[in-house]
């Protein structure tokens, strides 16, 4: 694709006068875009659960290995915009995404944020009653949308399958403006999606199991128009992830050491029930912001998360147990100190209003669980004013 290459002037010929002059261009729609990639690092985007490795370029394509399942993010947000690309999956079945209108970090319990998804499936995935593989759009993880040429749900389904298979390029045009979004799959409009919320969001690249390029990546940015504060999503907070969901790089088991396993997105503790793990980041904080999402394993799983001789979270205490979900399902826990006060939230309740607690120095977040226990989503966000 050389569509997007424009000269700032076209040479022209006159030749009545046999002159050779330079004549101004007058700027065409296609002027507007601009690349989203610099073809050499990751400049302007945001490893959100994902690290480094799983990204590269060569050739000026962006790879990605597929492995953790995961996000990158763009720094800024967009509301109304038009965003093109080519992809291609380089294994049979592959799945990929690009996620539009997103929240700053993943959804609780899952790599993936809440946001607007258009489906990258290479073909041999297979086509059922519930997707296809020629560019679905859904709304996720507590977002909204009507479809138009929906099946009863909330996923609208492309109208003609265009889609080419792995390793051929395939061209995506994303038209997303006031709330509706429309997918051109190979140069043609066939999926389409309108009362979307949020409509004003981070856009995001989904790392799902396989190998996939993409190249080209260029977007336009349209007017704005006002919203709501409701059909914006959740902005920068500052969180990253201390989780690699490849390794333990980052931490520091002690104890039942051997019974850690990264299984991809999930940090898991093996342990048989009333056997405890510690697992402390490397990293140490002073006043500290943190999300961290739990699953207990069976009825005998208990978990502390712990930041050093200032706070201590029990999830088995009565103002705390009361929120959490029924065991098996995630819950999350947003929690912080900043100026000697304590705060914390259940599953988005307040169970701690800000509390003054002693922090002198810095300390690790660290986890505590008691027999199987999964944890995932472990973010963490300096609090410090002078920083």
């Amino acid at each position: 694709m050389l569509s997007h290459l424009r000269p700032f002037h076209r040479l022209t010929v006159c030749t009545s006068l046999a002159l050779l002059y330079i004549q101004p261009c007058r700027l065409s729609a296609d002027d507007a875009f601009r690349p989203m990639f610099n073809g050499e690092d990751l400049s302007g985007w945001v490893l959100t659960n994902t690290p480094a490795e799983t990204w590269s370029f060569q050739d000026g394509m962006l790879v990605c290995t597929g492995a953790p399942i995961g996000e990158l993010r763009t720094e800024k947000m967009y509301q109304n915009f038009v965003m093109e690309l080519e992809w291609r999956h380089l294994v049979p079945r592959g799945n990929a995404g690009i996620f539009v209108w997103a929240d700053d970090i993943t959804s609780r319990g899952v790599p993936f944020h809440r946001g607007v998804e258009v489906q990258v499936l290479e073909n041999a995935y297979g086509n059922s009653k519930g997707h296809t593989t020629h560019g679905d759009i859904f709304p996720i993880h507590g977002a909204t949308m009507t479809p138009i040429n929906g099946r009863g749900g909330s996923r609208a389904f492309p109208t003609e399958n265009r889609s080419n298979p792995s390793p051929e390029w395939n061209h995506y045009r994303i038209e997303c403006h006031d709330g509706e979004i429309s997918l051109a799959v190979n140069g043609k409009v066939v999926t389409r999606g309108q009362n979307c919320i949020p409509r004003k969001g981070y856009i995001c690249l989904e790392s799902e199991g396989g190998v996939v390029h993409y190249r080209n990546v260029r977007i336009k940015e349209l007017p704005l128009t006002v919203l709501p504060a409701t059909h914006v999503a959740i902005a920068n907070r500052g969180y990253r992830s201390l989780y690699t969901g490849l390794n333990l790089n980052g931490w520091k088991a002690t104890g039942a050491d051997t019974h850690w396993e990264s299984k991809d997105w999930v940090l898991a503790f093996r342990g048989a029930e009333q056997m405890t793990g510690t697992l402390m980041s490397t990293e140490a904080f002073k006043n500290i912001g943190f999300v961290v999402d739990v699953r207990l394993k069976d009825k005998s799983s208990r978990t502390l998360i712990n930041t050093g001789p200032a706070m201590t979270i029990d999830l088995s205490t009565p103002k705390i147990a009361e929120h959490l979900e029924p065991v098996g399902r995630w819950n999350r826990f947003e929690s912080g100190i900043s100026d000697g006060k304590h705060w914390l939230t259940v599953n988005g309740v307040h169970v701690v209003s800000p509390e003054s607690v002693p922090r002198d120095v810095p300390a690790a977040l660290t986890l505590i669980p008691t027999g199987p226990v999964d944890f995932c989503n472990i973010y963490a966000r300096s609090l410090d004013v002078d920083k």
